[in-house]
């Protein structure tokens, strides 16, 4: 496909031939937690219920974009997803539509352990939980919250669920960066998959700075250090961390260098918003509203011809670190 062709009618697909395959449906904007990369302190606004996509709203946009524009596969984030009580009963309705679909569930754990047997046993595939250390108190510092052993409680209760493989997010940050061949030990003492994720300019108070930021060089430098790290690839093409065997293997850690090792070229993400808009790029504000569409009683093929043409118009990658601006919506508005 060239940049002047047509978009195809039965897949999602942008000028520059990248296909969406994965996509992420933000449930809430609210969390629990306040992690200082991500939320400010007395958190992002409260978004009233009804303007957040209903149960039934999420569905319908699960089977156009499974039906109609040939995603492969779902994830649920937030915000803390976990704050929705309709949680069980939404991943219920996806899974008896879509057998064959993965769902996923990025969330901080705070709740996972009294919830994830029942998440599991409503069709959930598998959950990433966000840890970005195992000292409480640098994990308090990060996150405003003294939570640590109630994560860990939620990640134990997630494997026992067979919510496999669990995987353990990282965002890599100067104050807990000494701390990252802990956190590996940690993980791969348990069977957990850890990835650490270069900090992004997405911080609702816009703090980030490039001199700041800590970059996947600086946590290879770290944990080789420590242990033996042999380069073996991404997943697939289009997954966003490359990974490293550890001390021979079995165990891997990845690094997600979404900013100085950009893998634009490769994305095949596309996001929805609590409130229903469509983000092809988490660093682009171009947005259309399926919330409208759906609420002015549009049908299927409208839906998808909107998410259509503002994919056709996504953007071939972010600028560099040293230009790139903060978009207007943080993180935690967007959808991780």
């Amino acid at each position: 496909m060239t940049a002047a062709s047509a978009p195809e009618r039965t897949v999602l697909v942008d000028r520059f031939g990248r296909r969406a395959r994965d996509l992420r449906i933000s449930l809430t904007q609210a969390c629990t937690l306040r992690c200082r990369y991500c939320m400010p302190a007395e958190g992002l606004p409260i978004m009233p219920r009804e303007e957040l996509l209903s149960t039934a709203e999420v569905v319908r946009l699960v089977d156009v974009a499974v039906d109609a524009l040939g995603i492969t596969e779902l994830r649920l984030t937030g915000g803390e997803p976990l704050v929705r009580r309709d949680l069980e009963a939404l991943i219920g309705e996806i899974r008896a539509r879509h057998r064959d679909l993965p769902i996923a569930l990025t969330t901080n754990g705070l709740g996972l352990a009294r919830r994830a047997a029942g998440l599991a046993a409503a069709g959930l595939t598998r959950v990433n939980v966000s840890m970005d250390t195992v000292d409480e108190d640098r994990f308090a510092a990060v996150t405003r919250r003294d939570r640590l052993p109630d994560v860990i409680a939620g990640i134990d209760a997630a494997a026992a669920a067979g919510l496999v493989p669990v995987k353990v997010n990282a965002v890599a940050l100067r104050e807990t960066l000494d701390g990252a061949p802990d956190l590996l030990r940690w993980c791969l003492d348990r069977g957990l998959s850890l990835r650490f994720i270069e900090a992004m300019p997405l911080d609702a108070e816009g703090t980030w700075t490039e001199d700041a930021y800590v970059t996947a060089a600086d946590v290879l430098a770290v944990l080789g250090a420590h242990f033996e790290l042999e380069p073996v690839g991404r997943e697939d093409a289009g997954a966003p961390a490359e990974r490293w065997r550890v001390d021979g293997g079995p165990g891997t850690v990845g690094v997600i260098a979404s900013m100085s090792r950009s893998f634009c070229g490769a994305c095949d993400r596309t996001r929805i918003t609590a409130e229903g808009r469509v983000r092809p790029c988490l660093f682009s504000d171009d947005e259309i509203d399926l919330r409208a569409i759906l609420r002015s009683g549009g049908d299927d093929a409208a839906l998808a011809d909107a998410w259509r043409a503002v994919t056709w118009r996504k953007s071939p990658g972010h600028l560099p670190a040293e230009i790139l601006s903060h978009p207007r919506r943080s993180m935690g508005a967007i959808g991780g």
